[in-house]
């Protein structure tokens, strides 16, 4: 038999906009997320409030809740510390629209983990340990990405670019600096000047 008094909560990520999941909340759950910071929900399965993350250590710290115009949903903006998904995946709706953005999301929550529980057999934890390292990867990534444009193979073209890809987004962890910033740094360039002027005097060229 179903709870009465329970609220749907959408819980988004504050820093992609993507939804991570849908849970359901009371009264008491709503308080315990008000007091501690981080998200509870109450878990229809086994009938009891429920820490997001008590066990697997994924908990969701909260930025903000909003209720809809009816006051019959919740959103949830909220700072999510590895997967939200008890399938391990970044997000319940990982194959949706936004599951590119979704896969590096995931990579950044590797990244993020790597640096927190460092093993020395960990390929990214050696780059990350010397940054001169990484950033001469990225520059021979970027080099065998070019010449596999020119070889026009279009297996070597994806299988470099995914290389790059990789290397780069790892270099923007190293120096904290999110994905969200470069894609709204896109974002920003629609529909600009061809001779936008780039940080530190330079032109820059738009999309």
């Amino acid at each position: 038999m179903a709870k009465a008094g329970l609220i749907p909560v959408v819980a988004q990520d504050v820093r992609t906009n993507n939804v991570l999941m849908l849970a359901y909340a009371d009264r008491e759950a709503l308080a315990a997320t008000k007091r501690t910071g981080l998200m509870h929900y109450f878990s229809r399965s086994r009938n009891r409030l429920w820490k997001k993350g008590e066990t697997s250590g994924h908990v969701q710290r909260v930025v903000s809740l909003h209720y809809d115009c009816d006051r019959d949903a919740i959103l949830a903006r909220v700072e999510q510390e590895g997967p939200a998904c008890h399938r391990g995946t970044y997000s319940c709706f990982a194959k949706g629209p936004f599951a590119a953005r979704d896969v590096f999301q995931e990579l950044w929550e590797v990244f993020d983990d790597r640096r927190r529980h460092p093993k020395p057999e960990s390929y990214v934890c050696g780059l990350l340990a010397k940054p001169d390292r990484l950033l001469k990867k990225v520059g021979e990534e970027a080099v065998e990405f070019l010449l596999a444009c020119r070889g026009r193979k279009r297996d070597e073209i994806v299988y470099e670019a995914a290389d790059l890809f990789f290397h780069a987004l790892l270099a923007l962890y190293e120096r904290r600096i999110p994905l969200d910033a470069v894609l709204k740094e896109l974002e920003k360039r629609r529909g600009n000047p061809p001779h936008r002027t780039k940080p530190g005097g330079r032109r820059g060229r738009k999309n």
